[in-house]
């Protein structure tokens, strides 16, 4: 699976995981020179706390667009550190 936003390549991996939907991945298949932490952070009932961050390709900004569970509740343990995204960022095969 790949993660592509304004035509880079964010993530790609065989080994992501699925969890409502979004494809969690890997850290070591993620590009981080495009991600930035953003102070943005959301409770899941089960999951835990995201923490979100911002993607910058270029000159663009796409905030808020991925996010991870650093320290997720044992129900989501096997996505700890896992990337998964949206507004825009498209996955594919």
């Amino acid at each position: 699976m790949k993660a592509v936003w304004n035509g880079a390549t964010l993530a790609e991996s065989n080994e992501t995981i699925i969890v409502e939907g979004n494809h969690y991945f890997p850290p070591s298949s993620v590009n981080n020179g495009f991600f930035t932490a953003s102070h943005t952070q959301m409770d899941c009932p089960w999951k835990g706390v995201a923490h979100y961050f911002h993607i910058k390709v270029e000159d663009k900004i796409n905030e808020d667009a991925a996010w991870s569970y650093p320290n997720p509740r044992p129900a989501a343990k096997k996505i700890k550190h896992y990337i998964a995204f949206w507004h825009g960022v498209v996955i594919t095969r």
